[in-house]
């Protein structure tokens, strides 16, 4: 199917085709006319020379003024494909644009959501190095108890060891001046017998 702007080049080729006839009729007949030398002949190629130019520039003027209207036209569509493409693109730069806020607002949700996860790890973090500066501050004060315990026990063990050596010390005295004593009874108890037994001999 042929486009209407096809179809108006057409009719305007025609048209231009028709007036460059009709003044080719014209300048013949003029010239005719004149080889023939009869000025009758001459006078009427002249009238049609006229009424055939005068055709023709109509048909010049119309094809002018068709022109006219057709450029018009095609700059109206133009204008309005232009229109047109405009609000498109305009539609795609909303669509755009709202994708591209919808994104933004989604990726500010998620920053949003790791801010808040990074704030609860750090408050973690930071509970939990409290804790284990407490437990090292227990640590140490356990370990200073326990050095403290153990230098206690150990000053407990050497006053112990020198009691013992001390209470050793009582027991071989008291054993020695045990045997003294026994030895000093043995000798009473030998000298009371020979007493006894010297008085049963004098009596």
């Amino acid at each position: 199917m042929a486009s209407p702007r096809s179809t108006r080049r057409r009719q305007r080729s025609t048209r231009l085709t028709v007036a460059v006839a009709l003044l080719a009729l014209a300048a013949v007949a003029v010239l005719g006319a004149i080889v023939s030398g009869s000025w009758l002949l001459v006078t009427l190629a002249a009238a049609l020379g006229v009424l055939l130019g005068a055709a023709s520039t109509k048909i010049t003027h119309t094809e002018l003024v068709t022109a006219r209207h057709d450029a018009a036209r095609d700059r109206a569509e133009q204008a309005q494909a232009y229109r047109r493409l405009a609000d498109e693109r305009a539609a795609e730069n909303a669509t755009f644009v709202a994708a591209m806020h919808d994104k933004l607002s989604r990726h500010e949700v998620a920053v949003a959501e790791l801010e808040g996860a990074l704030t609860a790890a750090q408050q973690r973090a930071a509970d939990a190095t409290r804790k284990l500066n407490a437990e090292a501050r227990r640590a140490d004060a356990a370990e200073r108890h326990g050095r403290d315990l153990e230098e206690r026990l150990g000053q407990r063990l050497a006053e112990g060891e020198e009691l013992a050596a001390e209470a050793v010390g009582l027991v071989t005295e008291l054993e020695a001046e045990l045997d003294v004593a026994r030895a000093e009874l043995v000798t009473v108890t030998q000298a009371w017998r020979a007493a006894q037994a010297a008085q049963r001999r004098h009596a």
